[in-house]
């Protein structure tokens, strides 16, 4: 017999009845029942419970072991009785009687129990990682991971993609975020750097006659942490493809992404229509260029009925050049208590607050008060007529700008009795997001999100530059290696009008690729930079290997990049990202478990030829 195990927790059943057998795992959770000892078995593939009472030569070893000890048993397969078999797990028809036992690894008392739900504070999950990992949750989320990874890997191979590695020792090459730097000690006072995705060589890739690449690309960015992004690390499935256009991107990368949602989705449906929305109607509509598609509010433009109203602050507002009204509607959303609820939001964002109005039925109550009358005499003339009843619209904002004003909203707005509006105003940019927000508590709070299914889309027309508002610079907004739609022509004109063959895909709300057809052409791309601000010699400088790259006949490509933790982070229903990363940092890029960052050794510096200077 093996030395550690004939078989796993999971594979014996009642065709293994009178074997002897042996197994290993850890011990999950120890019951006695009247002087017979409980154990449940666990190991990596499942649960077998095991039992021994005083007859058995092991009973006193056995009375000794705690949760998590790691064992290994010897004993006898026997049937439950049938009104004891547990069908929630696959050996649950039988349970081993043990002969003999063998500690193989003694626990000290545990930090965090891996038995049960219960909660944990991140700074101890995070410090005891390998505990946290033994709890069923996360090994389905790891598992999950691995299966998707696998998965992506065949797809792609299947539809002819070559798999490369790429270096992960590079130049440092600004794209977007900080570069993780690497001291080189052969070249004193140099620098390597992490790549921030493998962009340049899978570039290089394509004017190397490679034709379809992919690859599982680890990537490094030096960024603040939010409950989607890692601070440090992540992988990405890269690929890059030529002679190809944006559509074709679409049609290659659309195809894989569904079936993983539909292989790991839990049943979820996953829309097949994937929409192409201009990143200036992602802003106008949804306040985000990551929109959550399964809630249907759709913001709309509103100014023209603010201009010159009796509401003053939108009236003003609106004379201020860029300005904008915007409303968010909300259907099912016409009560006092929910405008006051989305007020109350507006203002823990920061704002002083989120102009409203609702439509209800007439009431006797706001007659009474618009004629100034008894409520009895306004219910008298509700009832016989000679008032009309019917819709009427409510909050301060109605009572500002009129009836006439809020009816052509509510038409604009296709609302009814029971819906309700919310407005926001100002320069877009400055309040679009808190908007977007505000969008996804309202369709979550009134149940208008359908939270069953992945809503894809693909979001298109980026700009390429934007104007610092008060230096007046331009700069680029977006990717700076994408193609300008209407290549050289379109950077003779204005460039804040300049769009890239740019693109993201989002889905339920968070960004799951980002892509673009690549700007091949050095004349293109040193005026590009140009209007940036950065001259040839810049560009040589920074870009040089990929710029000199493109003077050797250059195909066009194009590619994108999905993100593996964001797709797993959907699939797992999970929360945060670092549910479904093995060993995550924490909040503050630490490494808990392992005390990263820490002091380097003086020799080592000394090697290097640094020293560090102590902050203040």
């Amino acid at each position: 017999m093996h030395a550690y195990r004939s078989h796993t927790c999971a594979d014996l059943s009642t065709e293994n009845v009178g074997d002897k057998v042996r197994l290993s795992g850890w011990v999950h959770r120890v019951r006695d029942h009247g002087g017979i000892l409980f154990i449940d078995l666990r190991d990596h593939y499942g649960m077998t419970q095991v039992l021994c009472d005083p007859d058995s030569t092991a009973f006193a070893d056995v009375e000794k072991v705690r949760s998590e000890w790691c064992v290994r048993i010897d004993g006898e397969v026997k049937a439950r009785a049938p009104e004891l078999v547990n069908s929630k797990i696959p050996t649950g028809a039988i349970e081993v009687f043990v002969r003999d036992i063998e500690v193989l690894g003694a626990s000290k008392e545990l930090p965090l129990q891996v038995f049960g739900d219960q909660e944990y504070p991140e700074e101890t999950r995070l410090r005891y990682r390998y505990l946290d990992l033994r709890r069923e949750k996360m090994q389905k989320n790891m598992i999950l991971r691995s299966d998707v990874v696998s998965s992506i890997r065949q797809r792609m191979w299947g539809r002819g993609f070559k798999e490369f590695q790429t270096p992960i020792i590079t130049a440092s090459s600004p794209e977007g975020a900080r570069d993780f730097l690497v001291p080189s000690r052969l070249h004193p006072g140099k620098f390597y750097a992490l790549p921030q995705a493998p962009q340049q060589f899978k570039q290089l890739l394509m004017v190397s006659g490679f034709d379809k690449y992919f690859q599982i690309a680890p990537c490094f960015r030096d960024e603040d942490p939010r409950a989607d992004r890692s601070p440090t690390d992540f992988y990405q499935l890269d690929l890059e493809m030529s002679f190809v256009e944006q559509q074709d991107v679409f049609d290659t990368i659309q195809p894989v992404l569904t079936s993983i949602f539909e292989e790991f989705g839990g049943g979820k449906p996953v829309d097949q229509e994937w929409p192409q929305i201009s990143y200036k109607d992602a802003a106008l509509w949804y306040g985000s260029d990551k929109p959550d598609l399964r809630n249907p509010i759709k913001m709309q433009v509103v100014s023209e009925h603010f201009a010159g109203s009796g509401f003053a602050i939108f009236a003003k507002l609106l004379e201020q050049e860029g300005t904008q009204i915007r409303a968010i509607p909300a259907p099912t959303g016409g009560s006092r208590k929910f405008c006051d609820r989305m007020n109350a939001f507006a203002q823990k964002e920061g704002l002083p607050g989120m102009g409203y109005i609702f439509w209800r039925e007439k009431t006797a109550d706001s007659v009474a008060q618009e004629l100034g009358i008894p409520v009895k005499e306004a219910q008298a003339k509700l009832k016989s007529g000679e008032v009309e009843g019917g819709m009427e619209a409510a909050g301060p904002l109605a009572k500002n700008i009129g009836p006439e004003r809020t009816e052509a909203i509510r038409q604009q707005l296709g609302l009814t009795v029971g819906d309700a509006a919310f407005f926001l105003g100002g320069k877009p940019k400055a309040f679009e997001g808190v908007a977007g927000r505000a969008r996804n508590v309202i369709g979550t709070e009134l149940g208008l999100t359908d939270e069953n299914r992945f809503a894809f889309a693909w979001i298109v027309d980026f700009p390429i530059y934007e104007k610092d508002a008060e230096s007046g610079k331009i700069d680029f907004e977006h990717n700076p290696f994408s193609m300008p739609q209407g290549g050289m022509d379109a950077l003779m004109g204005d460039p804040l009008e300049v769009l890239g063959y740019q693109y993201d895909l989002a889905c339920n709300g968070y960004e799951l690729v980002s892509g673009a057809i690549r700007n091949h052409k050095p004349e293109i791309m040193f005026k590009a930079f140009e209007i940036a601000g950065y001259g040839k010699e810049e560009v040589e400088k920074r870009f040089g290997g990929m710029v000199n790259a493109f003077q050797y006949g250059a195909p066009p490509h194009g590619g994108c990049a999905a993100g593996i933790d964001r797709i797993v982070m959907l699939l797992a229903e999970e929360a945060s990202i670092r549910e479904v990363i093995l060993f995550p940092m924490n909040q503050r890029a630490e490494d808990l478990m392992m005390n990263a960052p820490n002091d380097p050794m003086p020799d080592q510096l000394m090697e290097l030829g640094l020293r560090v200077i102590p902050q203040d």
